[in-house]
């Protein structure tokens, strides 16, 4: 089968109850730079190419009317999952940040591979994960 390429994940996007809080977490604890906002979301830039989208819980049930088009309605129930890639010698550093944050690290998880996983909850209980090369075969 000959199918286009795909080049890449290029949004992220929680449910959280306020946004204000989720942005100052993610900009607070993990330096991402704000790159929109409006009263029903905000896009945080991770790395090139890459960005957390944070939705206020029913604010996108309807879709929405942007500039060139229309983006179809969507939304979640329960918490979800997410990973940051952070390079093997900045774990411990992370490790640190973490705690200076308060943010309490749940779990710790070494995989078959050699990755090392750092799993905790954003303010809405979303499951977030710090995560060193060799997890998966392509990472």
């Amino acid at each position: 089968m000959n199918l286009p390429p795909l080049i890449g994940i290029v949004e992220t996007g929680l449910i959280v109850a306020n946004v204000d809080h989720a942005v100052d977490f993610y900009t607070r604890v993990f330096g991402l730079r704000v790159m929109f906002r409006d009263f029903r979301m905000a896009a945080l830039d991770v790395a090139p190419g890459q960005a957390l989208l944070v939705f206020l819980a029913g604010s996108s049930e309807s879709g929405s009317r942007v500039p060139g088009g229309f983006v179809p309605g969507f939304d979640a129930a329960g918490r979800s999952h997410f990973a940051f890639a952070i390079p093997a010698a900045a774990l411990e550093k992370w490790r640190q940040r973490l705690a200076a944050e308060a943010v309490s690290i749940e779990s710790t998880v070494t995989w078959p591979r050699g990755a090392i996983s750092l799993y905790f909850r954003d303010p809405d209980g979303n499951l977030g994960e710090l995560v060193t090369p060799g997890l998966w075969t392509n990472y």
